[in-house]
Order: C-alpha cells, then structure tokens, then sequence
C-alpha cells in the first residue's frame, strides 16, 4: 500500500507535477446576519450544514439564524445577490432537526416538545420564489418517548419519518413513513429488533429512490450491520452484517467510532475505528461496502496503527506520539471514478473548565475503484476556539472535484489568520502547501467564521461566512474565485 506523510514543505505542486500553488482573489463580500444558536443547541451538531448548492449550478439557499423567535430561508444567485428572504418562525419549545432541500422545496424541520407530546413539523419553502407553503406534521409522540427522527435522500426527493418503540429504553421496533417531495406520503414500514436483547442506537438512512436502510452497531459494539428495506410490498428484508472487532492476538478490540452514509449513486459504505477495549488505544481502521444488488460485502484491508503509522504522525505532527488518540470520523466521499476518501479528524478539550477545544490533524485515507487502501495521508493542523464555537468555527469542510479532494480550514500560520485551502490528489494522496484566501479572518476568540455556511458552488468557486478583523462585528458573506 501506498503511503504518504504530510507534504508541507514542497517548494511546488501540483496535481500534475511541477506547479506553484494557485492564488486565489476575493470576488464579493456582502454583510451578513446571523445569531449564534441559543443555549445548548449551540453545541449541536444536528444540523452542522446551513449553505446548500442548488442542483441547476444557479447558486445556493440558506438557513440562517436571525433572531431569537425563527430562521430565515434566503436564496443567492451566484453573484450574492439575494434574491428572496422567507422567515421560518420558531416558538418556544421548538429547536431546528434538520435542513435541506430538493430540486423544487427548501425543507426545514421543526422539534416541537411540550408537557404532552412532541412532534417534528416539516415547513417547505419554494426554491423560486421564496414562498412558504403549509407546515406539515409528519411525526407525533409521547413527550416522554424517545425523540423522533428524520431522514432526508442526498437529492432531498424522499423524506423518511419515523419514531422509536421501546420498553424499558430498549428499541424494539421503528415505525417509519416514507414521504415524496411534496410531503405525501409514499408507504409506511415497521423495522422489527425484538430479536436484539442488548441495548443498541439505530441509524436510519433514505436513499435517493426510497430504499430505507437501517444500520447497526451490535454484538458488543463488534459488528456493523445494515438492514435494507426496499420500497414496495417487498417480501424479505435483506441483512448483511460483518464483525469488524474481536480477539486479535490476546487484545479485545471494539469499534470506537463508525459512520454509516448513503451516497448520491444508491451505494452505502460505513467506516470503523477500532480499539482496545482495555486501554483505548486506537488500533485500526476498516471500511465496509454493503452491495445488496450483487449480494455481498465488500471488505477492505484494514488500516493499522502500529508503530509505522504513529511514526508517520510523530514526522507529520512534529511531536513524538506514542499512541492514538482523540480521532473522530467525519465524512465519507466518493468521487466520480468511484474512489473512496475516509476523514478522521483529532479533536479534543484541553485545560481548565470551561476548556477549549482543539481541532488538530486530519487523517485521510484513499480506496481504490475496487476497495483496496490505496493510500493515506496525515494532514497537520493546529485549531483551537472556545468550547461554545468549536463545531462552527474550527474544523473542516470538504469537496471532490474529479480527483482533487479540496481540504478548507481556518487558521493561523505565519500570523496570518484566514481560510487555507489545501488540495490532496485522490489517486496518490499527495497534498499541497496550505494556500492562504486572502479574507483576513479575525483572530481575537470572537466569533469569526461560521464553518456552517461553507459551501462550492463549483471546483474554483466557494462561499463562507466570516469576519474580518478585530475591529468589525459584523459577519460577512464571502465569494472567493480561486484562480
């Protein structure tokens, strides 16, 4: 397998070789109105993506918070021009579940929790000309049940409501109703665990055409299975499940982490971390492809940790490490040739309470069109923010154009703070030096950029949100041409 360290130092590059880093040139800024989420919703990541492209390439629609009483829904046309502003009014008691959008409709879910029940409403706002249409409840129980959910398919064409059935805080079953984009419904399933006597938490996923899939972490956090549901009166539900942990050379060794996804082609992979279940030290990574129409998995070769990969992040990060720690999935992409990119990121509390976060380097890891680890690559990084700002101001946003994986951060080098964009060749995993764009983000622990809003609307086109220099308190949106 192919293996390479952090590439910091190159004096050029390219995904061709032999090529200065582009410049990139700051197009528009516009002002921008935002409210950091109230209380503990601030902390959430349930609804972590607040900027959507429009599927026409026409620009994009966004979610943001304005006052405390609601949202407002406000398309751009690729220029920053606002063309519409809807407001989504939120009443007490209710908190944003989820965000997205079709070819036609911007959805916004609402959970809505009272003395009594709790339901999640869907308000649809038309993408042309901005007006709302009627608010749907789509799913209503018991306040003291288990919170409902929400799916939404990658081209936000099906919606899948559902709820939990539990005794004694154990799920038995899911009741799910399959929504079109125009919030009629399709069909109605019931997901049945009864057979499942250890306690486990579901994920429940829609692809693009409906199939409902429900994924597992079960038999002692060591096996990862996904239940596929097709639409229709289908007669047997299909199960694939595959252990990941287990007793490898006396050690006994769980899943830490995983991360399931359905992607815009119907395929659904799911990701692992695994680790000593003793002393939780990280030891090694495994992907999964689920091929329900061939009928098998997919397995990849496993990623070690051993002391040639902690060598790796000693060289990369500049600090001896002797174990790993603190590495979260984040996302699984895929680009158009069907190679596979797997991103972890290091993130942690450090110090005294409340205690900052930091957001440290990324790990990236490459799969073959077939599955086969290709190569990995440790991308070092140094972030920090206050707790309350961690999840939207430090991080990573991330986009596959061909076989370039785009890498965008916030930070400081060579106290310059600003957006650095990094791009790593998916087909050898090289990486080039951070390109600095040139918006002069602040750096005064103040909020300064608001990762939520981040988005391309093309491979040389992106738009954030930030603010950009100590003195100003005002946020801004941004279009940066990356030349």
């Amino acid at each position: 397998m192919l293996r390479r360290a952090l590439v910091l130092g190159l004096l050029g590059w390219s995904l061709t070789g032999g090529v200065l880093p582009t410049t990139a040139q700051k197009v528009k800024s516009v002002p921008f109105s935002y409210l950091p989420e109230p209380g503990p919703d601030r902390y959430d990541m349930r609804v972590p993506r607040k900027s959507l492209p429009l599927a026409d390439g026409s620009g994009f629609v966004i979610l943001a918070h304005q006052s405390a009483g609601g949202y407002a829904v406000e398309r751009y046309d690729t220029e920053l021009k606002q063309l519409w502003s809807t407001t989504v009014p939120v009443a007490p008691g209710e908190t944003l579940e989820a965000f997205g959008r079709s070819a036609q409709q911007a959805w916004v879910v609402l959970h809505h929790q009272d003395e009594g029940n709790q339901n999640l409403t869907v308000v649809p706002v038309n993408l042309q000309s901005g007006q709302k249409g009627a608010a749907k409840t789509v799913v209503s129980v018991a306040a003291r049940e288990r919170r409902p959910g929400l799916a939404i398919s990658p081209d936000g064409s099906r919606l899948l409501a559902f709820r939990y059935l539990t005794r004694e805080q154990q799920i038995k079953s899911i009741t799910a109703t399959l929504l079109d984009q125009n919030l009629g419904p399709l069909e109605e399933k019931t997901y049945d665990f009864r057979e499942f006597s250890e306690f486990f938490s579901p994920g429940v996923h829609v692809a693009n055409d409906g199939t409902q899939y429900v994924t597992l972490i079960s038999d002692g956090m060591r096996k990862l299975t996904v239940r596929r549901y097709p639409t229709g009166p289908a007669p047997e539900v299909k199960v694939m499940g595959v252990p990941v942990g287990g007793v490898y050379g006396g050690r006994a060794v769980t899943i830490r982490d995983a991360k399931f996804k359905v992607l815009g082609d119907g395929s659904l992979y799911a990701a692992a971390l695994c680790a000593d279940d003793k002393t939780g030290e990280y030891y090694s990574l495994k992907v999964v492809k689920y091929d329900f129409g061939g009928g098998d998995m997919k397995f990849a070769d496993e990623v070690r940790f051993g002391p040639e990969y902690l060598a790796e992040l000693s060289k990369a990060s500049g600090t001896a490490v002797k174990r790993l720690d603190d590495i979260y999935l984040d996302d699984i992409l895929q680009t158009d040739e069907k190679q596979l990119v797997v991103l972890a990121e290091k993130h942690f509390e450090e110090g005294e309470t409340p205690a900052p976060v930091h957001a440290r380097e990324l790990h990236v890891f490459g799969y073959n069109e077939f599955g086969a680890p290709k190569w990995h690559n440790i991308v070092a990084k140094d972030q920090v923010a206050p707790g309350v700002d961690a999840y939207t101001g430090i991080g990573f946003r991330a986009a596959v154009f061909g076989n370039t994986l785009q890498l965008l951060t916030l930070e400081n080098l060579n106290k310059k703070s600003d957006l650095y964009l990094r791009r790593l060749n998916v087909q050898t995993g090289v990486v080039s030096p951070p390109e600095r764009l040139k918006l002069n983000v602040a750096d005064d622990q103040q909020l300064a950029y608001v990762k939520d809003f981040t988005v391309w609307l093309g491979e040389k086109t992106i738009v954030g949100v930030s603010r950009p220099n100590k003195k100003s308190k005002a946020l801004q949106l941004n279009k940066i041409v990356v030349k």
